[in-house]
C-alpha cells in the first residue's frame, strides 16, 4: 500500500476485502480509502478541524478520568460524558467560575466525539447519539431552573445605526479604509469571520450596480456562494461598494492573489491574510473604538444582516441566499425573529372587538 489507512481496524478491513476480491484489489480499495480520507481532511475548514480536535481531547480526558476505553461510544458512555462535561469537564474554571462547560460547548464536544469515533471505525448508533443530545437538553433545563447561566449567549447583531457610528469613526488612513470596508462588506454578505479571512482580491469584483463577492471558503456546501451587494444610494455612508472602492485605491489592489483584507500593523505596514480570530478581534476593536455600546464579535455581522434585512421586509429566501443558509435554517430563523418579535407579536395591538 502506498499510504497507510488511519483507521485502527485497517488490517481487518484489508483482510476482509482480500478474502472477497483478492489481495491486489484489496490494496487498491485501501488506497481509495486513503484518498477519500485525504480529500476529506483537505476540504474541511480549519476552524471545524480545530473544533473537532478540541472535542476529542475533552473525550480523552473523560475516558482517562473514568477508566473507560476511548473506542466505545455506547449510550451510557456518551450520556456520562455530557453529564460530566456540564458538571465539571473544564480543566480551568470558566468565565463565571463554573467547572462545567456551557451547553453549546458540550454539544460541540459530543458532535466531535461521535464524528471522530466513526472516522476511526468505531460505530456509534443514532439512538446513543440522540440520547446524549437529549440529556444535554434536560440537564440544561435543570441548570436554568437553578438560576445558572453559562456561555456568552448570542452575539449582538450589527445594526444600521451602529454601522453609521463606525463609518463616522473610521479615518482616511489605509487602516481606516480597510476597517470600514471589512465591516461593511462582511455585514452585507452575512459573513462568518472565516469567510472574510479567506477572501482574496480576485473574489471581489465591481459591477455597474454593485459588487459580487465569491465566497469559496464557506463552512458548508450551501455557504459557498456568490453574494451580490448593490450600491446603497439611500445611505451612502454605509455603502459597502463605496467603502471597498476607497480601500482598493488605498491598498493598490493589483495582485488578485493578495488577501482582500490583510493585516496592518500600528505603523501602517501591510502584511499577510488575517486569521478568523484576527477578524473577530478586529470587528470587536472597530466597534469599541466607534462607541458601539454592545460588544460585537465576528458573528455580529452575520446575524446583523439577517436581522436588518428582515426588519426591512426581505423574505427568508432572499436572506438565506445572501448568507448561505438553508431556507429553513434554525439559526437564520432565530435572527429573523429578532426583527419580528415586536411587530409580529401575539400580544401587540390587542383591543376589544367592535360591537
Amino acid at each position: 500500500m502506498s499510504t497507510e489507512l488511519q483507521r485502527t481496524d485497517a488490517a481487518e478491513i484489508h483482510a476482509a476485502w482480500a478474502a472477497r476480491y483478492g489481495t491486489e484489489a484489496a490494496d487498491r480499495l485501501i488506497e481509495a480509502e486513503n484518498l477519500a480520507d485525504a480529500i476529506r481532511a483537505a476540504t474541511i475548514p480549519p476552524n471545524t478541524t480545530d473544533t473537532y480536535a478540541k472535542g476529542w481531547r475533552v473525550w480523552e480526558r473523560f475516558c482517562t478520568a473514568h477508566g473507560l476505553p476511548l473506542t466505545e461510544g455506547s449510550r451510557g458512555a456518551l450520556v456520562a460524558f455530557v453529564s460530566w462535561a456540564l458538571d465539571r469537564g473544564r480543566q480551568e474554571p470558566g468565565p463565571n467560575g463554573t467547572a462545567g462547560y456551557a451547553p453549546s460547548s458540550v454539544q460541540s464536544h459530543l458532535t466531535a466525539t461521535v464524528v471522530e469515533l466513526r472516522r476511526r471505525g468505531h460505530p456509534v448508533s443514532k439512538d446513543a447519539h440522540s440520547e446524549a443530545r437529549a440529556t444535554i437538553k434536560r440537564l440544561t433545563t435543570q441548570l436554568a431552573k437553578q438560576g445558572e447561566r453559562r456561555g456568552r449567549g448570542q452575539a449582538p447583531a450589527a445594526d444600521l445605526d451602529n454601522l453609521h457610528r463606525i463609518a463616522a469613526a473610521c479615518d482616511s488612513t489605509p487602516t481606516g479604509f480597510r476597517d470600514l470596508a471589512l465591516v461593511l462588506t462582511g455585514f452585507h454578505f452575512a459573513s462568518r469571520a472565516s469567510e472574510v479571512a479567506g477572501l482574496l482580491v480576485a473574489d471581489v469584483t465591481v459591477h455597474a450596480r454593485g459588487m459580487k463577492v465569491a465566497v469559496v471558503t464557506g463552512k458548508t456546501e450551501r455557504s459557498i456562494r456568490t453574494a451580490k451587494i448593490p450600491y446603497n444610494r439611500d445611505e451612502p455612508a454605509i455603502c459597502a461598494v463605496t467603502a471597498w472602492l476607497r480601500w482598493a485605491e488605498a491598498y493598490g489592489l493589483t495582485d488578485p492573489r493578495r488577501p482582500a483584507f490583510p493585516r496592518i500593523d500600528r505603523w501602517g505596514n501591510v502584511g499577510g491574510p488575517m486569521s478568523p480570530d484576527a477578524v473577530t478581534a478586529a470587528v470587536a476593536r472597530i466597534a469599541r473604538r466607534s462607541g458601539v455600546p454592545l460588544r460585537w464579535t465576528g458573528h455580529s455581522l452575520r446575524s446583523g444582516l439577517a436581522t436588518e434585512s428582515r426588519r426591512n421586509g426581505k423574505d427568508g429566501l432572499a436572506i438565506s441566499a445572501q448568507g448561505g443558509w438553508a431556507p429553513n435554517s434554525k439559526s437564520m430563523m432565530g435572527y429573523m425573529r429578532r426583527a419580528d418579535e415586536w411587530d409580529d407579536n401575539a400580544a401587540a395591538g390587542l383591543r376589544r372587538p367592535k360591537s
